[in-house]
């Protein structure tokens, strides 16, 4: 795709995927504009500030619950990238309502402001949290899914296509345990809720490429998942505060030891390819003969963080998280 001539709306763009995602369309790909669309004007000032004053940037203040704000900013909008959300498990166990509100039916209005609107292509992003959910929070990351894969049925005579992209947790992003241990180090003691516990990792940088090249290559329906590798949260704990204590405090309410990106039932509609797998829409819904190149998934297969055949150790976690330690010492790591 010709990113050149294109304009380019991100929800949540002030959050971490948005603003990395925004310097690498910037740098590597120039698209025509890029619309910033966020709930908080303070965050937007400050990305401002730190050097995304681009002439393409456009600045909108807005938020997801909002239909007809929507509808405005996607006015002459070719793609929308939709990575509005609220994230946090606890914070979502707690305001479930606010979840349900932002991640729900922020996504239907996503999606219904896009159709109206004549916009090309929406890709929202997901989580592996919504593989079998057990918290709020994957619970409102599935219903949304599922909000957007089945929509391509009611835009079919358009040419508004829908997609997903689902991955596991990003290194370094907000929220993220990396910053918890980074601070918890200090005082000689990191908790960790349980030993076993493993998790599929990637960088935001990596996200963002993928999510790029997903869109170029999205039919509408599909929702596409990375091959990456996994670690033991343990191993991540080693790496970040080699030497200080561990203390094991117990696996919190709404919490998995081991995350899955593909299960057994989505696999038997899924095919492989050498960097990622397709989870195939459900094609009775919509008139279309398309055909995903790839292999079948053999029966049973599942694609879990325990049973990854990819793994980071201790000395693939220091690189990864290196990045992150230089910016919490200078004081530039966001929580």
């Amino acid at each position: 795709m010709k990113w050149n001539d294109k304009v380019i709306l991100v929800t949540g763009g002030t959050g971490s995927f948005g603003r990395k995602f925004i310097e690498i369309m910037l740098n590597e790909y120039r698209p025509k504009k890029i619309i910033v669309f966020s709930r908080d004007e303070l965050k937007q000032y400050e990305m401002r500030a730190t050097g995304f004053d681009h002439p393409s940037l456009r600045y909108f203040i807005g938020d997801v619950r909002d239909r007809e704000r929507l509808l405005r900013a996607m006015h002459g909008v070719d793609t929308v990238v939709h990575a509005a959300a609220l994230k946090q498990v606890p914070a979502c166990e707690y305001n479930p309502m606010e979840a349900i509100k932002t991640n729900i039916l922020g996504t239907s209005n996503v999606i219904e402001a896009a159709l109206d609107a004549g916009v090309s292509k929406v890709m929202s992003i997901s989580t592996d949290k919504a593989v079998n959910p057990v918290n709020l929070y994957g619970a409102t990351k599935l219903a949304a899914e599922k909000l957007v894969v089945q929509s391509n049925a009611y835009a079919a005579g358009t040419g508004t296509r829908y997609s997903c992209v689902r991955y596991g947790n990003v290194v370094g992003s907000r929220g993220s345990v990396v910053l918890v241990f980074l601070k918890q180090r200090e005082s000689g003691k990191v908790s960790i809720t349980d030993e076993r516990m493993t998790r599929f990792w990637l960088s935001l940088t990596q996200g963002v490429h993928f999510v790029i090249g997903c869109i170029d290559q999205m039919e509408g329906g599909e929702v596409f998942v990375p091959k990456i590798p996994s670690m033991k949260v343990i191993d991540l704990a080693r790496a970040v505060a080699p030497g200080v204590e561990i203390e094991f405090i117990g696996i919190r309410p709404g919490e998995k030891l081991h995350e899955v990106l593909i299960s057994d039932d989505e696999a038997r509609n899924t095919v492989e390819r050498e960097n990622m797998f397709i989870v195939k829409p459900p094609e009775t819904l919509w008139k279309r003969d398309l055909e995903y190149a790839g292999k079948s998934l053999p029966e049973g297969f599942r694609y879990a963080s325990d049973e990854n055949t990819e793994w980071l150790d201790i000395e693939g976690i220091k690189k990864l998280v290196a990045p992150f330690e230089a910016a919490y010492a200078a004081g530039e790591l966001e929580e």
